[in-house]
């Protein structure tokens, strides 16, 4: 048994596909099926259901693997070990980052690591909040950037900073004048979300319950479109489809009276969302963590109160 066939059925077990987990891991799909054969050989067992177009893992298969994604970050915490006899911030930091921070933290994030710990280059990974924190179990993420509210993970976690949410809609709507929108005042309106999946959708459906309730049941709102992302729902409220929430920091000027949207902000109390940092406990460059949260605090987003980084210890 090799450290490298471990890796190869964790990946397998996540792209369900043995020539994707291949194309992961930089071999050719020969080489990983026969490496994971001899495994099963020499365990004595099956680990993955090969029949059809989509492999499955056994109930047993489940059980080895998930100690393999065990062993492998264990070993992943050995090198980085060795590491701190070094400098703790020299080499890249591997993080990931939900799709609805990504675009407007990562510009100034970028900026603020390069100028205060320039050996520490980010290698950038965009994901949904379930795949980030797979990646950070498999140690394939060394930290994620993600909101609240969060499955359970068992990892580290450092609060970054609160950020509210406001109301986009066509300039020509009834409210564009407004001061402040309810979420009460929505459930009577055409919305666009984002699609399932996204956890910022959750955290609108949360904020706004009569939103999911009448978005579920067909009364109230005539429709509620979804979109991939915030830009093409964004696009879609210009063209005066209906409204739609979004985080703050996507909002450089609320005040804009150029082009085709007008933002409102919400009445009290005004929801808003927590943004945190996440990481294994067994990730040793602590030192990095707390560069990281330095920066991240230095950031200037619209809107957005940034919260004191404690000790990342």
């Amino acid at each position: 048994m090799t450290l490298t066939e471990l890796k190869y059925i964790v990946a397998v077990a996540r792209e369900k596909h043995f020539g994707h987990a291949a194309e992961a891991c930089f071999v050719a799909q020969p080489t990983l099926s026969v490496a994971i054969k001899k495994l099963e050989d020499e365990l004595g067992v099956l680990l993955f259901e090969r029949g059809g177009a989509e492999v499955s893992v056994t109930p047993l298969g489940a059980q080895i693997i998930a100690q393999a994604e065990r062993v492998l970050e264990q070993t992943a915490a050995i090198k980085e070990l060795a590491k701190q006899n070094k400098d703790p911030l020299a080499g890249p930091l591997r993080l990931g980052v939900i799709y609805t921070i990504g675009p407007y933290l990562l510009p100034p994030l970028v900026r603020q690591v390069i100028e205060r710990v320039p050996q520490m280059p980010l290698i950038l990974q965009e994901n949904f909040t379930v795949r980030l924190l797979e990646l950070l179990r498999q140690g394939e993420l060394d930290a994620a950037i993600m909101a609240l509210p969060l499955p359970e993970h068992g990892m580290s976690m450092e609060p970054l900073y609160d950020e509210p949410f406001v109301v986009a809609m066509p300039k020509q709507h009834a409210w564009a004048k407004r001061k402040a929108v309810s979420a009460q005042d929505l459930k009577s309106e055409t919305m666009l979300l984002l699609g399932n999946g996204h956890c910022f959708r959750d955290q609108v459906l949360e904020v706004c319950p009569d939103m999911a309730r009448y978005a579920s049941s067909g009364n109230g709102m005539q429709r509620t479109f979804e979109g991939s992302s915030l830009e093409t729902i964004r696009h879609m409220v210009a063209s005066g489809i209906g409204l739609t929430v979004l985080p703050r920091a996507s909002v450089p000027d609320m005040g804009s009276t150029d082009g085709l949207l007008r933002y409102v902000p919400f009445a009290e109390p005004v929801p808003t969302r927590r943004v945190v940092l996440v990481w294994r406990k067994s990730f040793t460059r602590r030192a990095a963590i707390s560069a990281l949260c330095a920066a991240i605090a230095a950031c200037e987003l619209p809107g957005v109160e940034m919260l004191a980084p404690a000790s990342a210890g």
